[in-house]
């Protein structure tokens, strides 16, 4: 058990840290009132847990802590819910009533179709 708390818990960080730097890059570099830095990450790591279940459903290609380590920990730790809310609750309070909706839509449809497709590819490899 503790062992897999600190597999995940270094996952975790690698993922936070990551989520950081990609989103800060992204705002850093397009000036918007738009968060696209988090809607990236965030579709960037449906995408990668696409990835990573669709290479776990092939059997033996990965045992259990590496699955803990980069879905729960690293993808945990890379995409963020709250950050998500917090954004969308922030254009909400200045009126940007457009963005919300732009944001929810592309951030729902686009990381369900990212998981989808980063699930097809490794089905398809």
């Amino acid at each position: 058990m503790l062992r897999t708390f600190l597999i995940v818990g270094v996952g975790s960080f690698l993922g936070g840290g990551c989520r950081f730097l990609l989103s800060k890059v992204v705002q850093n570099t397009i000036e918007y009132s738009f968060p696209l830095g988090t809607m990236i990450v965030n579709i960037l790591g449906c995408f990668m847990i696409g990835v990573f279940y669709g290479t776990f459903e092939r059997g033996g290609l990965m045992n259990t802590e590496l699955k803990m380590f980069l879905t729960v920990g690293f993808c945990g730790g890379f995409t963020t819910f709250s950050t998500f809310m917090n954004e969308n609750f922030q254009l909400m309070k200045d009126g940007n009533f457009f963005y919300v909706s732009l944001y929810v839509t592309i951030s729902l449809i686009g990381g369900l179709a990212a998981l989808y497709i980063g699930h097809l590819i490794t089905k398809l490899i």
